[in-house]
């Protein structure tokens, strides 16, 4: 895994991947004082029944090195990754997820209480996650969007798992400027979002 590539690699790559994919791709040895910031939406449909008399937390979630960043992901092949040249996320990914995950639990306006770890709150349940795919896989010429994320509800007064589930979302780019998959990304975690809060309602 690294951030620039060689010749002879870029050479092979311009056999299976898209121009436009591959200028972004190699973009990346710049410096990110030239990168374009990007945020995610948070937007989300949610349909799950009321729970407030809960009140939850959401800790940061868990993801590998690789993702935990601020730099998008491109999945070249089933075990090599770029990053996707000239941009960047606002923040450490998991803190993105974490904050657009409390943002759209309090939006529902479903439940007695949403914080994140230091606030203080008396906590009925914890909302523990793993982020295990946050990318765009480029593998065989195809440009599509990747969301997966696992999640736990954790009793906080017992410690015990009360239920959990693993929510994962397809989307395909359309285009191939960084804006495009950005706006990918940004949808697949809007539906990832969305299926994650409302099952949570639902389970509470």
């Amino acid at each position: 895994m690294v951030g620039c590539v060689s010749s002879e690699r870029r050479q092979v790559w311009k056999a299976v991947i898209a121009l436009p994919l591959l200028a972004a791709l190699l973009g990346s040895c710049g410096t990110s004082s030239n990168n374009d910031t990007y945020d995610l939406s948070g937007s989300a449909r949610v349909n799950g029944p009321s729970a407030k008399s809960k009140q939850i937390l959401i800790p940061q979630p868990t993801a590998l090195q690789a993702l935990d960043s601020n730099q998008i992901v491109i999945r070249v092949s089933s075990s090599e990754i770029q990053y996707l040249g000239k941009s960047q996320w606002s923040d450490k990914l998991s803190k993105m997820v974490q904050s657009k995950l409390a943002e759209a639990f309090e939006n529902t306006g479903k439940l007695g209480g949403v914080g994140v770890p230091g606030q203080g709150l008396a906590i009925d349940y914890q909302i523990v996650t793993d982020i295990r795919a946050f990318e765009i896989n480029a593998a065989g010429g195809q440009k599509r969007a990747i969301v997966e994320i696992s999640e736990k509800i954790l009793n906080d007064r017992t410690g015990t798992v009360k239920a959990q589930n693993v929510f994962r979302k397809v989307v395909p780019v359309s285009g191939g400027s960084n804006p495009d998959f950005v706006k990918a990304l940004d949808a697949a975690f809007a539906g990832v979002t969305g299926e994650l809060v409302d099952w949570t309602l639902r389970s509470l």
